[in-house]
């Protein structure tokens, strides 16, 4: 029997005040945390995470569309570690198509490289001011750029022109559809003082998948937002002792 006018109405005010509470509730909890495990040593990143570096790693997901909807097919795997010296991220990321920049060149920095498919670590350190950070992308051929954000600025992607001098590495398993993407970012490209254990950065995870018009972008935490560029969204990367052997 068809549903009643008034029915109908009832469950459409229903369905926007879940909506409601949902977005209500990514707005105002608590920032999630990843923790990032100390390293005795540096290595060269590495996109292999079966290594003892990366398997003392704790890992975190970027499974939500910027809104907060579920993305199970590009649930991506994060893993983070640090050093006296170094930060290191690894992307472990499921695909199904690549839209990857012909020519690619992983020499230099590649400007707008943030149109084609891309992980991408957003990290600041001052907790005055949430409008400065640094963003740090890579590609699934190895082409990478960093930035210097200020959204203060008109063009703020303008800071493309700094230089943090991390580096890269990447793969592409075609078979098993992942590719993967290491970083290793300098401690003195985000902050003055050397980092100890509980140091925390306020930090966000993004990833870009797919060519247009089907380009699906994947976040670790909802920005609520069209934009990756919502520092008050933001969660926290927590600095752990070394895990004991």
């Amino acid at each position: 029997m068809p549903r009643s006018l008034e029915t109908r109405m009832r469950d459409g005010v229903i369905a926007c005040v879940l909506v409601l509470i949902a977005a209500q509730t990514l707005m105002t909890a608590e920032p999630s945390v990843m923790e990032s495990t100390k390293a005795r040593e540096d290595v060269a990143p590495s996109t292999d995470p079966t290594v003892p570096f990366w398997r003392e790693a704790r890992a975190v997901y970027t499974d939500k569309a910027p809104y907060g909807q579920s993305q199970p097919r590009y649930r991506t795997e994060i893993l983070s570690r640090w050093t006296e010296k170094n930060l290191y991220f690894l992307f472990v990321c499921p695909y199904e198509v690549l839209n990857l920049k012909p020519s690619p060149d992983s020499s230099s920095e590649t400007f707008q490289l943030w149109d084609w498919d891309v992980a991408e670590v957003f990290i600041g350190s001052d907790f005055q001011n949430i409008r400065r950070y640094k963003e740090f992308e890579i590609s699934p051929q190895g082409e990478w750029v960093d930035l210097d954000i200020d959204l203060s600025r008109p063009h703020h992607e303008d800071g493309w022109k700094w230089n943090s001098g991390f580096t890269v590495a990447a793969r592409i398993d075609p078979t098993a559809k992942i590719w993967y993407g290491a970083m290793r970012i300098p401690f003195s490209a985000l902050q003055s003082h050397a980092p100890s254990v509980g140091d925390k950065l306020r930090i966000n995870l993004f990833r870009s998948q797919g060519p247009p018009p089907n380009r699906t972008e994947v976040v670790w935490q909802p920005t609520m937002s069209h934009t990756f560029h919502s520092p008050e969204k933001f969660g926290l990367l927590r600095l752990i002792a070394e895990v004991p052997k």
